[in-house]
């Protein structure tokens, strides 16, 4: 994790995220960088647009608590009319955690 936290700093500062200032954004940080590790983590971004996904990762974020209110706010209501606002929140949903995980392994790998 601590690679991701690293390459996601670099990319904040806009610096290269190379092999060389990952290293050194880990060496900085008190951990001994796997060169291994580190040409694999630079490999797997060069393909991929950082901004649109910590965009993609943050809006299912967002969503969360509202989603998490949803139950609690369906079992105030009468039960007649659960079933017409279960369909509503389906059809409100954003992506499902499938299609997150699959955008956030899109960055490692």
């Amino acid at each position: 994790m601590e690679y991701i936290y690293a390459a996601l700093l670099l990319h904040y500062a806009k610096q290269d995220i190379s092999e060389e200032n990952l290293a050194k954004v880990l060496q900085a940080a008190g951990i001994q960088p796997d060169e291994i590790r580190v040409k694999a983590m630079v490999t797997a971004l060069k393909e991929v647009n950082i901004e649109e996904a910590v965009k993609a990762a943050a809006v299912p974020m967002a969503a969360a608590p509202v989603a998490a209110a949803a139950p609690a706010a369906a079992a105030a209501q009468p039960a007649a009319a659960a079933p017409a606002e279960e369909k509503a929140e389906e059809e409100k949903k954003g992506p499902g955690e499938e299609e997150v995980a699959g955008g956030l392994a899109s960055l490692f790998g």
